[in-house]
This record gives structure tokens, sequence and C-alpha cells, in this order.
């Protein structure tokens, strides 16, 4: 069967869904392919399930600090089995309301992995579909390594389908997600260890943020091995694992988990027929108005190899939408400023430029404001974890350049204060804001 549209994403993730909603909504007939669940990594398996288990293991932080409040200690145990049914029913309701919001949008969703014919032109199982516009929202997957036994391991998909909770695991990588997966691990009472190359985590973020998760992560109990390249991983005859460097050996392991990158989702697109190349790395390469370099083609989302965050993909998308069907012919997605944060223990919330970031744009021209305390959050447990800030100003203009939190609340503080950075806002106007007390976030409008 051969149908036409006005505009196909492939990609059933929050980019694609996104866009073809947007694009409905202004009249176009458009196709959504997705050939697994519905909502893509962000939903099935990664920023809902891992805030969700965040949410689990911070939970039982809570219960275990709450004698330094006065409260009796209590007997406290994870059903895992239990936690995972709760996480996969939500994830579950999740499904339905996006099979629902693009039947109500008149979106035909069609199952089955699609690959391009020409360049208008695609196939999914025994039909072929064709539209002027055709966006690429396929996202990412896993990176392993090609080492001896890492078939052993699992990665970070993987962790959402273990069946029950492992007493001793190590996570390697240095990432956000590992840092998360590492923290996430220890707060639910696994021995774990944080396995990294070099001499520290988190090296894209600013170096105050990376050097306290560090300090905070040794505080929560999680082992961390700086300088270990994985070279095999080994089962012996107690089916427990053996993770191996060249001079290093990290024993006795129920799971190894990978967290050491993404590949973009591009090599089953068959993209030569639609006369497109990737880079090195297999992302897309798009204009500031997400156009490849053929004209009718786009791409969003973490298969561009931009920032991988879904309000990320979901702006860009709801933007080319508007673009293509909604009149708005300068409508695009602005790159600056995008705020992130990162669901480590405690939580990190960043924006603007990191320190380093800053230096090599402004030189000596900068005012760096920091700050360090223990939270009152904190304040009554017996090895309180530490909050820091840092806000980073250019010195002519007073302009807030970036802003760098690690702490609690962090996760939630920080989108109020991204929006006053991307309006322009200078440190006199943060001095002008008059401290909420007693709070953390009042140390960001109070710093000398």
């Amino acid at each position: 069967m051969h149908k036409k549209f006005d505009l196909i994403a492939i990609g059933g993730g929050s980019g694609g869904i996104a866009t073809v909603n947007k694009a409905a909504q202004f009249g176009a007939k458009c196709a959504l392919i997705e050939s697994q669940a519905l909502g893509g990594t962000c939903v099935n398996v990664g920023c809902v399930p891992k805030k969700l288990m965040w949410l689990a293991s911070s939970t039982a932080a809570t219960l275990s600090d709450a004698t330094g409040y006065g409260f009796s200690p209590a007997a406290h145990h994870l059903d895992w089995d239990q936690l995972v049914a709760k996480r996969q029913a939500y994830i579950e309701k999740l499904h339905v309301a996006y099979a629902n919001r693009l039947a109500k949008n008149q979106v035909e969703l069609i199952q089955g992995k699609a690959h391009f014919l020409s360049p208008h032109l695609l196939q999914v199982g025994e039909n072929t579909l064709e539209a002027p516009h055709i966006v690429i929202a396929t996202g990412g997957k896993p990176y392993w390594p090609s080492i001896t036994g890492a078939e052993l391991g699992i990665d970070s998909n993987g962790f959402f389908a273990l069946d029950n909770q492992p007493r001793s695991v190590a996570v390697v990588g240095a990432g956000y997600i590992a840092v998360e997966l590492a923290g996430m691990l220890a707060g639910f009472g696994c021995e774990t260890s944080l396995v990294f190359r070099h001499d520290s985590v988190l090296r894209n973020f600013d170096t105050l943020l990376s050097e306290k998760l560090m300090e905070n992560y040794q505080q929560l109990g999680v082992r961390l091995v700086p300088h270990f390249t994985p070279t095999q991983v080994s089962r012996d005859a107690n089916g427990k694992l053996h993770l191996s460097a060249q001079e290093q050996k990290i024993a006795d392991l129920d799971t190894v988990i990978w967290a050491i990158g993404r590949t973009p989702h591009t090599s089953e697109l068959n993209l030569a027929a639609a006369n497109l190349t990737c880079a090195p790395n297999g992302s897309l390469i798009v204009d500031a108005y997400q156009n490849t370099t053929m004209p009718g083609i786009y791409a969003i989302g973490d298969v561009t190899g931009q920032k991988a965050l879904t309000p990320v993909a979901i702006g860009a998308g709801r933007r080319l939408a508007t673009r293509l069907f909604g009149g708005k012919v300068n409508s695009k997605l602005d790159y600056d400023n995008i705020p992130s944060v990162v669901f480590s223990h405690p939580p990190i919330g960043t924006t603007g430029m990191t320190e380093q970031e800053a230096r090599e744009e402004y030189g000596d021209d900068l005012t760096i404001y920091t700050t360090s305390f223990t939270p009152m959050s904190q304040a009554l447990l017996p090895h309180p974890l530490r909050t820091a800030m840092k806000l980073i100003t250019v010195k002519s203009t007073d302009k807030v350049v970036g802003c760098h939190i690690i702490g609690d609340g962090a996760d939630e503080m920080l989108q109020g204060f991204a929006l006053a950075i991307k309006m322009g806002a200078t440190k006199a106007d943060f001095d002008n804001v008059v401290a909420i007390h007693p709070t953390s976030a009042e140390e960001l409008v109070t710093l000398t």
C-alpha cells in the first residue's frame, strides 16, 4: 500500500511526537513511525523511569536521615519488584496518553522500522510512505565497549530491565548517566563503584560541580575508581563478575553497567538513498532551522548530536512544525543558555557558560562568585552533604553568563534563575531581589 502525507516523522520519541502533533494542529496530514513503544528513550528507558528511581533512592535517604530529626530508627526494606511494577504501570499510562493525543490530532501511527527508498519515499514493512517533509527523530542508543566479555555487562537500558536489586555493582562512565546511576544504586544500599578513565567525572561541566559531586559521592560511600580503562569482563564459577584493567581489577560484582556514551540511531535508515551522509559519530548535520543537506528532510533531537535533552527535541520539533505549517518562517530553537539538571545525589542544576568557556571568550573580564555551605536540610544529619554554587559574570557589563548549583533542591530552583539569565539578567538584578529566607536559593541573590 502507498500512502501520502504532508509530514512524516521517523521516531516516536518526545521530539517526533511533538513535531507531528504541532503540525497536525496547523492542519497538516501527518504520520508517525515507531518500531517500539511510544515515548522513545525518555519515557521508556530515560528521563521518566530514571526520575522515578531517583525519587525512590532519595526516599531511602530520607528514611535513613530521619534519626537526625529525632525519629526513632525504623527498619525499611525496598521491595524491588513492587517498585519496578509501579514504575512500569506509570509508563504504560504515558503510552496510552501519547496514543490518545495522536489520535485526537488525527496523526496516523505506523508501527515498524522505516528506511529511505529515495529522498521523500520511505518503506515500512510492505507499505511505502511519501511526504514532501520528513523529520528524522530516531534518537540514540547506548555505546558498548569492544572488549572481551563486554556482553556480560548491561547498558543503561538494561538497568531498567533488572529483575533483582544488585548488591555489588560497577558503573563504568563519567558522564551524567553514569553518575546518576551510581548515585541511585548507592542510595538503594548497593555496594557501588564508579569507574572512569580520567581523573574526574562530568568533565564537560563546570569544575565546581565535578569536584563537589565527587566529594559528596565519597561521603555517600560510592567507591570512585579513576584512571581505570576496562580491558575485560569475566565471570567466575560462583557467577560473580570481575572487571579488569591493565593493572587493576574490581572483583565479586553482581552487575557491570556500561554508561560510556550514546551514539545516534541512524545506521538502519538507508540514508544513502536520501542522499544524506552522517558525521563520523553517526549524527546528522543540521543548520539552525533543523534542515539537513537534503531539502525537505529535517533532523531533531539526539540524532543531531546537539544537546541531548528531551525538552530540546520537543522545542526544536514544535518550532520546526510552526515554520513549515504555521507561517512563521523564522521559527527556530535558540540553543544558547539551555538549562539542564543531573539527578545525582544531591542534584545538579546548570545553565550558561562554564568558567573555562567564559574565560576562553572573555579572558580576565570576569567576576566569579562562589559559595559552599551546609544547607538547612542537611544541618541536623550526622554526615551532611554540602551545597555549592557559582555565578559567572562579565565584569564590564555585569551580565550573568553562567549559573551552576549542586545541592538539595538544585533541580527545582534552577528553572527561575535560567529564565532570568536567558532574559539577560545582570548581577545587579540578582542583588536587587529580596532573598527568601531561610532557603538555599537565597544564596544566589546575596553573593558578594
